[in-house]
Parts: structure tokens; sequence; C-alpha cells
């Protein structure tokens, strides 16, 4: 048995880019701890979604727990840094703002969690963070860097296939409409993620999307039951959820693993 940990920005990300390898981990017998940087505290509800005076991290932060036991993770932990909302917002400069940390004070927190955990395996981002959210980035330069502290053996880097994307937003747009079903524009695919030819692991999760999904649906305060990720049609969540991509450094060129562990 080995130890992956999954290292995200905010609740709910983590069954966004790593829902399946989580689950995937877990059923082959590994042990899968979470680790969160932050408590999500600048996600968006509709009004008279908390109950009252009850705030949105904490709702947040039972969430994550919730979505972690369908995926099997047996530890949660929050780093405790704040949510520092989208790139160019003041937020960015709050106190105790995830991307203002210091990263060696935070991969020193994260290092020793992989630390106790003797982990084999840590994911984490991209050096865009997917799609350039300042905290999605700070994910990746922290996870990099406390892997090097902590001495695990792999990381991989969690991404989109942008090629992968574009061709099949703009392959299943017809069906799609067909469905009465609006897919995202393939132009707007151009900036997320990192081409193919980039990308070093594919892991097919698809025996696991209804955990991926019952995963998405833990997280109601922020993955609303009409947003693309809960009502996307079977046909088309195969397609964008069914492989979850990774960049491992040193690997490839092009797609050499099939699996973390």
């Amino acid at each position: 048995m080995a130890t992956l940990v999954t290292f995200h920005a905010h609740p709910d990300d983590e069954c966004i880019t790593c829902g399946g390898v989580m689950r995937k981990a877990y059923e082959d017998g590994h042990r899968v701890v979470l680790v969160v940087a932050t408590r999500g505290e600048q996600g968006e509800v509709p009004e008279g979604f908390l109950g009252d005076g009850e705030q949105l991290w904490e709702r947040r932060v039972r969430e994550t727990h919730a979505a972690a036991e369908i995926l099997g993770a047996e530890r949660v932990e929050f780093l405790g840094y704040t949510d520092s909302g989208m790139m160019g917002e003041p937020t960015n400069d709050a106190p105790g703002s995830f991307w203002r940390a210091p990263v060696e004070e935070a991969a020193g927190k994260l290092a020793a969690i992989l630390r106790e955990e003797n982990a084999e395996v840590l994911t984490c981002y991209d050096d865009f963070g997917g799609y350039g959210h300042p905290d999605h980035i700070q994910v990746h330069r922290v996870g990099m860097r406390a892997a090097e502290l902590a001495g695990t053996p792999r990381v991989y880097q969690a991404t989109q296939n942008r090629d992968e994307m574009i061709k099949g937003m703009s392959e299943h747009a017809d069906r799609a409409a067909e469905l009465g079903f609006t897919v995202p524009d393939a132009a707007a695919m151009a900036q997320i993620g990192k081409p193919e030819s980039e990308i070093t692991a594919a892991v097919d999760v698809t025996a696991y999307l209804d955990y991926k999904r019952k995963a998405m649906r833990a997280h109601a305060s922020q993955i609303a039951e009409d947003s693309f990720f809960l009502a996307t049609p079977d046909e088309f969540f195969v397609g964008a959820f069914g492989t979850e991509w990774f960049i491992r450094a040193g690997q490839g060129p092009g797609v050499t693993e099939t699996n973390l562990l």
C-alpha cells in the first residue's frame, strides 16, 4: 500500500481535477490524503442559501469532508490560508491570503504532512494553475517545493488536455444543441490547461465517474444542479471528465504513464 497526497486550492477543486484518481487509488488499496490550502471564503452562493449565522467557509469545510468520504480520502487537512479570489481582485493582497503566503512557509506545512504520511505521490497543479487563478498557481509553487523538502519521489501536476477539450467541444456542439444543452465555446478553451504534447500521464477514470459526480454534488454551495458539471448529459460527461491528465517533470515526451500509483 502506498499513500497519495492530493493538494488543492479550494474546496471542490479536488473532485473536478483528481476525483477519479482519488477513488481509483482508494479502491486499489492505497491511502488517500486530501490537503486544501484555503476554505474557499471568496466563493459565491445564492441569496438565502446559507443558514442564519452560517459562514460560507463553514459550509465549504463540511462539503469537503463529505466529498472526501465519497472519494475515499482517509485524512483531510486545511493549511489555514484565505481564499485570494480571482486574479487582480483586492482580496489577492488581503492578510493571510494564499497568493501572498511565503512559498517556503506554506511548503513547510505541506512537507510536514508528506513526511508524516511517507507519501509516495503528490499531486498539485501545472504552472498556470490550469486557468490562471492565483491560488492555483500558488498550489503549483508550494506543491513542487514541498515535495523537494519532504523528498516525495513522484509529483504529478494536474492539468487539462487543451487539445482534447477544443476538439471535443467542436465535435459535439451540434449534438449538444439537439439535446438542448450548450457546451462551452471551443475558443474559450485556448488558455486552459496544456497542449497534449506537454502531458505525460493520462488516467482513465470512467469506472469512477459516478463517485466523481457524487462528490461534485456534495459541493452544493458551489456546484449547482444546472451547472456544466452536473447538468451535462452522461455522454458528454464521460468525454469531459473520463480521463484525468497530469504532467510529471522529466517524463515524456508524450503520455508515458496511465496510473499514478
